[in-house]
């Protein structure tokens, strides 16, 4: 069924354009099949993309704020993660127990997903959505507006910490389902792409068994994609992909944490279809910050290699596209360069 016909005239030529409901269109009787570029895409729809309509394994490394995200689009991951744990060491300089709440967690990821809205999509941690129904309502909502393309939210009692630290917590399942759903109706509601990751951490308080039990209820719920915090062996990842076969898992992989180190190969051969590393930024940081300040402080100079100035970092935060940005509109803030 047509939609619209739209006819162009201009002096010596004639179009007429047909638009049908799938895409496709006509221009002077010439069929023309719908045509989509995926980079042109906001982040929750390109990363919805990237998980059903390829088997490639989506490695998403964990940034924690601007720089750090810039750079991982440096280079070159097609996918990001914003973690809580950094969040809240970088924002608010505490461990991560549950002190960031929504405002910290939803400006920081606002933040880091319009560096390029249209470029690698941002999956960003969601904690336990911050109180009951409404207050998971909002906060997908505010999530949604603040263009992140995928969030997982988890069955943590509201006073949670680290999934890597001993002494969790979980709801009972009720209470779990029940944050399921508000957030599936409303990312319904609002007709938006974003992709819903069912996290759960009962593994450490209620075992194995409990864990599949509540991540089929949140499959069952209509949750994109399911999380299951602390492996305690690659054994037991490999058994949950396959006990929730076909739905598509995500693989938390903490180095040093309280699983196994498991590789993106040995992933991917797992059947895993995300992976995130939460600390791939944040632990690298620590240690090169530590470092260059210690020189500081016994040798009186830091230390930063050759070649690292300043104008260097400013290239990855954009300082070439801010340049063109005025230069393409006719400002002369960069006539004598930068």
């Amino acid at each position: 069924m047509k939609l619209e016909e739209l006819s162009t005239r201009n002096p010596g030529m004639a179009a007429t354009i047909s638009a049908e409901k799938d895409g496709s269109h006509e221009a002077n009787g010439m069929r023309e099949e719908p045509t989509t570029l995926l980079y042109m895409l906001a982040g929750a729809s390109k990363l919805r993309r990237q998980l059903h309509e390829s088997n490639e394994l989506i490695v998403c490394p964990g940034v924690y704020d601007g720089l750090s995200a810039r750079v991982a689009m440096e280079v070159g991951f097609k996918a990001l993660y914003m973690t809580g744990a950094g969040t809240t060491a970088s924002r608010l300089g505490m461990a991560d127990l549950g002190l960031a709440q929504l405002y910290d967690m939803r400006t920081n990821a606002e933040m880091i997903a319009n560096l390029d809205p249209y470029g690698p999509p941002l999956i960003a941690d969601m904690d336990t959505g911050y109180g009951g129904p409404l207050m998971v309502s909002k906060s997908v909502q505010q999530y949604i507006q603040a263009g992140v393309a995928g969030f997982h939210i988890e069955d943590q009692i509201q006073n949670k910490r680290c999934g890597h630290l001993a002494g969790k917590k979980v709801v009972a399942m009720e209470e779990y389902v029940t944050r399921i759903r508000v957030a599936k109706q409303t990312k319904d509601r609002l007709h938006s792409d974003i992709v819903l990751i069912a996290r759960t951490d009962a593994l450490q308080q209620h075992g194995y068994n409990e864990c599949i039990k509540r991540l089929q209820a949140a499959r069952d719920l209509g949750a994109d994609v399911g999380l299951l915090e602390g492996f305690t062996s690659k054994e037991q990842a490999q058994q949950a992909v396959q006990d929730l076969a076909p739905w598509p898992l995500l693989l938390n992989m903490v180095e040093n944490g309280a699983g196994p180190v498991i590789t993106v190969k040995e992933a991917q051969e797992m059947g895993f279809r995300i992976m995130i590393f939460s600390f791939a930024s944040l632990a690298p940081a620590y240690l090169g910050i530590k470092g260059a300040l210690e020189r500081l402080k016994n040798d009186g100079i830091t230390g930063i290699p050759d070649g690292l100035s300043p104008k260097r970092l400013f290239e990855v935060c954009g300082l070439m596209d801010s340049v063109r940005i005025d230069t393409d509109a006719g400002g002369s803030g960069f006539a004598n360069g930068v």
